[in-house]
């Protein structure tokens, strides 16, 4: 596989950034593909790069963080409770908060650390099994235990939704599923349960596959990868 040059990352990144709405914004998905890759894509303009592999991440970080200080992280994949404190001191946003004991854990390293981390709930829309996250029921019902006991929650700000839609040819289907998260959000911004409503703003919805039926359906944050960066390495 042929290395990319930065005029081929930055042509694909002005490609997609033509594409936006402009409310939404592109998290560049950067796992598996070099660090050198995300410096490229950083001297294009770009600032947000997702991870979801702990260690790539961590080494990514103490690579490029002083050279790129307002790089902004977003953890997208699954993660590990017992991985959480590496991650925990400088991460941006982790977007794939798929359990309680996921969320009790960030909020035990953030306060460890002095830091409120952004986080977005999970909802698991697409019918593949080996999807992850909370089913609407459970983030109505988890919304509602964050409102009547903040103190168990210290050290996160809940700011929205991400979802992932199923990996079928049928655009209907992910259309409606990317329009059912975001009925959902909409219905949480609503409720009058949310501690901080004016944080709950972003909505990840959309790969490379599918962002354009998410950013009709109102995505804010879209992950994209192999558009941008290729084959993964």
């Amino acid at each position: 596989m042929k290395p990319l040059s930065s005029e081929d990352i930055s042509q694909r990144l002005a490609s997609i950034q033509e594409s936006l709405t402009s409310s939404a914004r592109l998290v560049a998905v950067s796992k598996f593909h070099p660090a050198s890759y995300v410096e490229m894509a950083y001297e294009a303009g770009q600032r947000i790069f997702g991870e979801s592999r702990v260690q790539e991440l961590v080494d990514k970080w103490e690579r490029l963080h002083q050279s790129y200080p307002d790089i902004v992280w977003h953890f997208i994949g699954p993660l590990q409770t017992n991985k959480v404190k590496y991650i925990a001191p400088f991460i941006s946003m982790i977007e794939s908060v798929t359990s309680e004991r996921l969320l009790a854990e960030i909020c035990r390293q953030a306060q460890r650390v002095g830091r409120t981390i952004p986080i977005l709930l999970e909802v698991h829309v697409a019918e593949e099994e080996t999807k992850s996250g909370f089913t609407p029921d459970e983030i109505r019902a988890l919304v509602t235990r964050i409102h009547d006991e903040p103190e168990l929650y210290r050290g996160v700000a809940l700011q929205g939704l991400m979802a992932m839609a199923s990996h079928v040819e049928d655009e209907a289907k992910i259309s409606e599923e990317f329009a059912s998260v975001r009925r959902l959000f909409e219905e949480l911004r609503a409720s009058g349960l949310l501690l901080s409503p004016e944080l709950f703003t972003e909505l990840s919805m959309g790969m490379s596959g599918d962002y354009p039926l998410a950013l009709r359906e109102g995505a804010t944050l879209i992950r994209i990868g192999s558009a941008i960066f290729g084959d993964r390495a």
